[in-house]
C-alpha cells in the first residue's frame, strides 16, 4: 500500500480553494462497487480487498489497519454515536463490528485488534447499516435483510420479500421499529423490523434500471432513492400521504439546465475564449460532454448549505435543506423544496484530481469549517481518493453566474420609498370617480305624469319619459334580484378577522351551475370584502353571485369574446372585464351597462388580462407583447335623452414592452396597497419584473417554467388578515405540465415546487389563501388540491367536481373555497 498527502491545486482547472485532494490511497487492486463509509473526522474503506482502513482525517499520517476478513470487504457503515465510534465490516463469510477507540488503544500497544463478529455465512452483502441507537445492524445480502445485534453474533429477524438483491436500506428515525429498502427489483418496501412485517410494498418504479442508493430526509419526511440511469424518485413518509410520490428528478436535464442558465446568464467569452474554457472557468464541464446516465451512488444530507443560505434571511417558512447526490462524474447539490441543482463539481474539471470516474463514493453530512470531506474509489484504477470539498466557495463561484439580468438592488412589493417626479405613477387624473348623488337619481329615474288636455282625466301619454324597456337583457337560469339595496356593498364581515390558524377548506358545502349549457368559467375572482364572487364565462358573459352562492347579484353582458379576466375595485364598487373580443369594460355594481368602454380601435389584439391597479388610481393590461398603464375618470351621471353617450374617459399613461417575447401571458400587481412591482410572464417562458416608479423593467429571470407561465398569483393577504412584511414578497407561478413555483422577489429565486396535482391539458388556476399558509390548484383530474406553503406535496385533494377544475380561489373574509370548472359549475368549501 502506498499513500500520500496531494498538493494542494495551484488553480488550473477551477477555483484552487473549491476541492482539494487531501489524501490518495494506492490498492493492488480496484475496490469499486464497494460501499464507503466517511463521517466528520474518520474515512473507512478497503485496501488490497480484505484490510479494513481506518484514516483519521485531522491529521494521521497512517491509517488504522484491521484485518479479520479472509474474503473482499464490501460493505462498510459507521455508527451514529460519537463515543464509542463503531465501524461495521461485511465480506460474504464475516459481518463485523470494530470499537475504533479501542483499536486504537491495541495498536499502542502493538496487540492485534479484534472485532465482534455478528454474523457468518449471510452471502454477498452490498449494504450495512447502524441502527439510531448502534444497538441493531440491518445487513442487506442478497434478497434478504438481516437484523443482527451489534454486540453478539444473533440474527434478531429476517426480511424477506424482495425479488432482487437489496442494494441500500435505512432507519426511519421517528418511526420506531421502521426500514426501508430499495432494490435490484426497482421497488421499495417499508418494513417493522420488530415484528418483522412488511408494512408496503411500492410498484416498480423504472424500467429496466436498478434502484442504487436511498436516504431518509427527516425535515421532510420523505424518501430519496436514486435509480442507476440518474433518476431521484422522492415519497412522501408523511402518515395520511400513503407513500405518495412527491417527484421524480431527472439529473442530466438537471445539469443540462444548469448548463442553460450559465449561457444565458449574461457572462461574455473574452476573445479567443471557446465554450468549453467558460465553463471550466465555472468549474463545469460543456453541455457536449454531458454524460448519457448519471448513476446515483449515494445521496448524503448537506447540512452545511443551510446555515450558508439563512445569511439571505429569508421567509422563515421558506427555509429548505438540501441533500449532495455522488455520482460516477461528479458531484450534485440539489435543494430538496425546489427540487433544482445549486451546484455541480465534476472531477474532470479539476487537474488536481486524479480520479476522473467514481466507483464508489461516500461523504459527510457534517462540515468540518466549512469544508466537506468526500471518498472516492476509482472505477477502474486502484486508488481511493479523500477530497476536501469547501462548500461554500463552490457554490459562490457557480452561482455568481447565475445573476439575474438587470437586478441592481432588493425589490420589495411594498412600496418604500416617494414617488419620483418623472414617474409614470405621477400622471393620473386628480379626480377620479364622480358618483351620481342620490337627489339626482331620484330625478333621473322618477318622471311625474302630467295632465295633457283632459286636465286629470287623461294621463300623459308618456313620449317625453326615458324608454321603460330592458335592452341587452340576457336570458339565463339563474334568479335576479333588482332592488337596489341589494347593490349596496359593505365592508362588514361576518368575522372581524381571518382566522389565520383555521384549518383548510376542504369539507364540500354547495354546488351551482351558472348557465342552461355546459360552459368553461374562464375566471373568478372575490371582491375585497368577500361578500360577491365575480365569473367570467366563455360565452361572453359576466356574473357576480353572493359569496355563499344563494343568489345572482348581476349579469352583465355585451362582449362578443370569452371573458378572459375579471378584477374587482379597492372600494368594491366597480368591476373590470377583459375579453378576446379585443374590448375593456369597466361595470358599476349599480348598473348593467359599462361605466366604461375601450374598443378594438384602441388594442390590436385580445386583451388577455386586466386589473385595477395603485388603489384604484389605474387600469393595468396586457395586450400583445407589452402592458398599457391607463388613467380613467369614471362618470355614471348619464342624461336620458344621451344615455348610450359615454361620459367616462381612460388615457393611455405608457406602454411597457415584455422583452425578447411575443406576447404576454400572464400580468399580476397588487391593488390592496400602494405597490410599484408590476410582474409578467410571456410567451419565452421568461418572468420579467418593472418598477413602475422608475418607469422600467428591473430584472429578468429566463426559464421560469419548461412551458409558458399561464398564472401569476402574489401572496396578497387580504383586508381582514396581516402578514409579515416580508411574505408580500412571494408570488406562484403555474405552468401546464411544470407544476407549481414558489418564487421570493427578494432573491428571485425559486424557493420552492409544488406537484401533485396534474395539469396536462388545460391551464389550472392557482391561489394563495388570505393567511398565507395554503395554495389551492385546480386539476385535471376533476379535482382540486391544498398544498400547505411549508410542503411541496399536497395535504388535501377535493373530488366531486365533473369535469376538470380550472379556477380556485379563497375568500379574502373567511375561509372559504370556490372552485370553477370546464363544464360551468361552482362548488364551495369550507373548513
Amino acid at each position: 500500500m502506498a499513500n500520500r498527502e496531494a498538493p494542494r491545486p495551484s488553480g488550473d482547472g477551477g477555483s484552487p480553494d473549491v476541492v482539494w485532494e487531501k489524501h490518495l490511497f494506492k490498492s493492488k487492486l480496484s475496490e469499486s462497487l464497494v460501499q464507503l463509509a466517511c463521517t466528520q473526522h474518520y474515512c473507512a474503506f478497503p485496501l488490497n480487498e480484505k484490510e479494513l482502513c481506518v484514516w483519521n482525517t485531522a491529521g494521521a499520517a497512517q491509517p488504522l489497519r484491521l484485518l479479520g476478513h479472509q474474503h473482499a470487504i464490501s460493505a462498510l457503515s459507521f455508527g451514529s454515536k460519537v463515543s464509542p465510534l463503531l465501524v461495521c465490516s461485511a465480506s460474504c463469510e464475516y459481518v463485523i463490528v470494530w470499537n475504533l477507540d479501542e483499536c486504537a488503544r491495541d495498536v499502542l500497544q502493538g496487540l492485534t485488534s479484534q472485532g465482534i463478529v455478528i454474523g457468518t455465512l449471510l452471502g454477498m452483502v452490498l449494504h450495512v447499516r447502524f441502527s439510531p441507537d448502534d444497538q441493531q445492524v440491518a445487513v442487506c445480502a442478497g434478497k434478504r435483510i438481516y437484523m443482527l445485534s451489534a454486540k453478539n453474533d444473533a440474527v434478531l429477524a429476517e426480511l424477506e420479500g424482495h425479488l432482487a438483491p437489496v442494494t441500500a436500506a435505512e432507519f426511519c428515525t421517528w418511526e420506531k421499529s421502521m426500514l426501508i429498502s430499495v432494490s435490484e427489483d426497482r421497488s421499495f418496501k417499508v418494513w417493522d423490523y420488530s415484528a418483522g412485517l412488511l408494512i408496503h410494498q411500492s410498484a416498480v418504479l423504472t424500467a429496466a434500471f436498478p434502484l442504487l442508493s436511498l436516504l431518509i430526509d427527516e425535515e421532510n419526511k420523505q424518501i430519496i432513492t436514486g435509480c442507476a440511469d440518474g433518476q431521484l424518485w422522492i415519497f412522501s413518509l408523511i402518515s395520511d400521504h400513503n407513500y405518495r410520490c412527491v417527484t421524480r428528478i431527472n439529473l442530466k436535464k438537471e445539469q443540462e439546465k444548469f448548463y442553460n442558465k450559465l449561457g444565458n446568464s449574461g457572462q461574455e467569452l473574452d476573445e479567443g475564449q471557446s465554450t468549453s474554457e467558460l465553463c471550466k472557468t465555472n468549474s463545469m464541464r460543456p453541455e457536449e460532454t454531458v454524460e448519457t446516465t448519471l448513476p446515483v451512488l449515494t445521496i448524503e444530507h448537506c447540512d452545511h448549505l443551510v446555515c450558508f443560505h439563512k445569511e439571505e434571511n429569508l421567509f422563515p417558512a421558506l427555509n429548505t435543506s438540501y441533500f449532495w447526490i455522488g455520482s460516477s462524474t461528479g458531484l450534485l447539490i440539489i435543494n430538496s423544496a425546489n427540487f433544482e441543482l445549486e451546484a455541480v463539481l465534476c472531477y474532470k474539471d479539476y487537474s488536481g484530481l486524479r480520479i476522473r470516474f467514481a466507483g464508489s463514493c461516500a461523504l459527510t453530512r457534517k462540515a468540518v469549517n466549512g469544508k466537506v470531506l468526500c471518498l472516492l474509489s476509482s472505477m477502474f484504477k486502484d486508488m481511493i481518493a479523500v477530497l476536501e470539498v469547501n462548500l461554500a466557495a463552490l457554490v459562490r463561484s457557480q452561482q455568481n453566474g447565475f445573476l439575474i439580468c438587470g437586478k441592481e438592488k432588493t425589490l420589495s412589493v411594498i412600496a418604500r420609498c416617494s414617488l419620483l417626479p418623472k414617474s409614470p405613477l405621477c400622471k393620473g387624473f386628480k379626480k377620479k370617480v364622480k358618483e351620481p348623488t342620490s337627489k339626482t337619481l331620484r330625478v333621473k329615474s322618477t318622471v311625474e305624469d302630467q295632465p295633457l288636455i283632459f286636465h286629470r282625466k287623461v294621463k300623459s301619454s308618456g313620449y317625453s319619459t326615458a324608454p321603460q324597456m330592458t335592452m341587452f337583457s340576457p336570458v339565463t337560469n339563474l334568479k335576479k334580484n333588482n332592488e337596489v339595496s341589494k347593490w349596496k356593498t359593505s365592508c362588514k364581515c361576518k368575522n372581524n378577522e381571518y382566522p389565520l390558524e383555521s384549518s383548510p377548506p376542504t369539507k364540500y358545502e354547495k354546488e351551482i351551475s351558472v348557465a342552461y349549457k355546459p360552459t368553461p368559467i374562464c375566471c373568478i375572482q372575490y371582491s375585497g370584502d368577500g361578500e360577491l364572487l365575480a365569473c367570467g364565462l366563455a360565452d361572453k358573459s359576466v356574473l357576480v353571485f353572493d359569496s355563499n352562492l344563494t343568489d345572482t347579484r348581476a349579469v352583465f353582458s355585451g362582449h362578443d369574446g370569452a371573458v378572459a379576466s375579471v378584477g374587482w375595485s379597492h372600494d368594491k364598487k366597480w368591476l373590470v372585464s377583459a375579453s378576446e373580443d379585443r374590448t375593456l369594460r369597466i361595470w358599476s355594481v349599480r348598473s348593467k351597462e359599462p361605466a366604461l368602454l375601450l374598443g378594438k380601435d384602441k388594442f390590436h389584439k385580445s386583451v388577455r388580462f386586466a386589473q385595477f391597479y395603485y388603489m384604484d388610481t389605474f387600469i393595468l393590461l396586457c395586450c400583445g407583447a407589452e402592458f398599457h398603464l391607463l388613467s380613467f375618470y369614471l362618470d355614471t351621471v348619464k342624461d336620458d335623452l344621451k344615455r348610450y353617450k359615454q361620459r367616462s374617459v381612460c388615457k393611455l399613461i405608457q406602454k411597457f414592452p415584455m422583452a425578447s417575447t411575443m406576447e404576454i401571458t400572464s400580468l399580476s400587481t397588487v391593488n390592496d396597497f400602494y405597490s410599484y412591482i408590476v410582474l409578467t410572464a410571456g410567451s419565452n417562458r421568461a418572468l420579467e419584473v418593472f418598477d413602475l416608479n422608475a418607469g422600467c423593467s428591473t430584472a429578468v429571470i429566463p426559464e421560469v417554467h419548461s412551458r409558458s407561465v399561464h398564472q401569476i398569483c402574489q401572496n396578497k393577504g387580504s383586508a381582514f388578515s396581516a402578514q409579515q412584511p416580508e411574505a408580500y414578497n412571494l408570488f406562484m407561478t403555474a405552468a401546464v405540465g411544470d407544476g407549481i413555483k414558489l418564487w421570493d422577489l427578494r432573491t428571485l429565486r425559486c424557493e420552492r415546487r409544488f406537484e401533485g396535482h396534474i395539469s396536462r391539458c388545460h391551464p389550472c388556476g392557482i391561489a394563495v389563501s388570505p393567511c398565507g399558509r395554503f395554495i389551492a390548484s385546480g386539476s385535471d383530474d376533476k379535482s382540486a388540491y391544498i398544498y400547505e406553503m411549508r410542503s411541496s406535496t399536497f395535504s388535501h385533494k377535493l373530488g366531486g367536481h365533473t369535469e376538470s377544475v380550472i379556477n380556485v380561489t379563497f375568500s379574502p373574509s373567511s375561509p372559504q373555497l370556490t372552485t370553477a370548472t370546464l363544464d360551468g359549475k361552482l362548488q364551495l368549501f369550507l373548513p
